[in-house]
């Protein structure tokens, strides 16, 4: 049988979001710096806003590309003077998603000063919202969430950024980790479910910095103070750190996927190890799933750990059978199918001399509609591989996310409605073994019901209206 499939071949997260508040320090060149540490979150924009902290007009430089395209030469940011600082890194999903009006921080303008924002996230009412907004006469110049919680802003009576925050952000459902400014101050914003992360550290002397993730602080030299709790409100400035609830935070539901894939293996999440997780899953897998094999090897780079968590549990030698161009991006932002499939020949090729007559366990971390597991077992065998065992580090993909990661139709996932021995016969494994629910949630040793695991489930903790 003869199987074509189209589509991304990962789960795709939308940003990265940083920003802090520190005295004598270069923000803006420590924000290109985290905006690095952050590029996995995003790779087709990125920008930054600086400002003096005094309220006075805010500098601001964002465009399409990488951080090394909009920023080539950082250490022009340091002769920015500057008390604040926000950043945002980019994937954009949708039809519009790839405008260049859509990159951020979104800068504007309003009767009290310049407000900048930077989201990361999904708002479910969103189209709600734009629609009252506009028939009140807002005029939208871009598809951002972050510039409907301007509008929204803008329309309170409150002089004071955090006030007006306070009576807008309920009305918000969804999913969303916003690094606002004013100049003044900024404000960190995480949703009631916490589904997607955020962080908060101190920097050297007086000062303190948020991002999507911990990878962000070790590359500024920041230090972690904890994760911002489910409808938490954070504002820092030059009183430092305040605190408030501003939606009831209900039962944490941070993005399984984030340990899975999408977070650097050097972060951690609630007080979790990304790296470590990963091969945990790997040891699990392999006692799950054993396969007679002559060796393991992981598809780069995101399965190593996992891989070489397998390869140990099972007593096989780990063995490092695909190579990865590393001067080609993710496959998944190219911008059409075709593209997409050239470009996993182009990233990923099979060493032969350790592939040829050997039975190959392939450790993944997940296959979304197939497209990058078909290939790579085709690599595998033109290889000489004789036998291919897929093994996939998280459980079958079945749901679509509403919640800020981009992702196929459920009808277009390949594990939707069909069987391992389907799915393996699609894809030309000659096995296929999928850790399971509950020994993904071991591996994490975290409670399930604090884990958002819809994507595998089908369960939503809230659904679009």
């Amino acid at each position: 049988m003869h199987y074509e499939v189209t589509g991304a071949g990962k789960l795709r997260e939308a940003c990265g979001v940083c920003g802090g508040f520190a005295e004598n320090q270069p923000l803006a060149f420590l924000t290109c710096f985290a905006l690095y540490a952050l590029q996995h979150r995003g790779q087709e924009s990125a920008g930054i806003v600086a400002g003096p902290g005094d309220g006075r007009k805010l500098w601001i430089k964002r465009s399409m590309g990488l951080v090394s395209d909009v920023f080539p030469d950082s250490a022009d940011l340091k002769g920015i003077v500057c008390k604040l600082a926000v950043g945002h890194v980019r994937y954009a999903y949708g039809s519009d998603g790839r405008d260049p009006e859509n990159t951020q921080p979104l800068k504007l303008r309003y009767r009290h000063g310049e407000l900048a924002i930077a989201h990361n996230g999904h708002l479910l009412n969103a189209i709600e919202l734009r629609a009252e907004l506009e028939k009140e006469g807002a005029i939208f110049q871009t598809d951002t969430d972050s510039e409907l919680l301007a509008h929204m802003v803008a329309r309170q009576g409150s002089e004071s950024l955090e006030e007006a925050l306070a009576q807008v952000v309920p009305r918000l459902k969804g999913a969303y980790a916003f690094v606002i400014t004013d100049g003044k101050k900024v404000v960190g914003l995480r949703d009631g479910f916490g589904f997607r992360p955020l962080s908060l550290a101190a920097l050297e002397g007086e000062g303190y910095y948020l991002a999507s993730e911990t990878c962000a602080f070790d590359t500024i030299g920041a230090t972690f103070i904890r994760d911002l709790e489910p409808g938490e409100m954070i504002v820092l400035d030059e009183n430092g750190i305040h605190s408030s609830q501003v939606v009831n935070g209900k039962c944490e539901n941070l993005c399984i996927f984030e340990y899975v894939y999408l977070a650097r293996p050097d972060s951690n999440m609630k007080g979790v190890n990304v790296h470590l997780a990963r091969r945990e899953m790997g040891r699990r897998l392999a006692r799950e799933h054993p396969v007679d094999a002559d060796i393991v090897s992981g598809v780069p780079d995101s399965s190593i750990a996992a891989a070489s968590g397998y390869a140990e549990q099972a007593g096989l030698p780990y063995e490092m059978a695909l190579v990865k161009n590393r001067y080609i991006g993710r496959t998944f932002i190219k911008p059409t199918q075709k593209m997409r499939e050239e470009g996993v020949d182009l990233k990923l090729n099979a060493v032969n001399k350790i592939v040829d007559g050997k039975r190959v366990v392939l450790v993944d971390d997940s296959i979304v509609r197939g497209t990058t597991s078909l290939k790579l077992i085709r690599i595998m065998r033109r290889a000489g591989a004789t036998e291919v065992h897929l093994r996939i580090s998280s459980p079958p993909v079945i749901g679509s996310c509403y919640y800020g990661i981009d992702t196929p139709d459920r009808e277009d996932l390949i594990a939707y409605n069909r069987s391992i021995d389907e799915i393996a016969r699609l894809t030309g494994a000659d096995s296929i073994g999928y850790l399971s629910m509950e020994e993904l949630i071991a591996s994490l040793d975290l409670p399930a019901d604090k884990l958002c695991r819809a994507c595998f489930s089908g369960d939503y903790p809230i659904l679009p209206a």
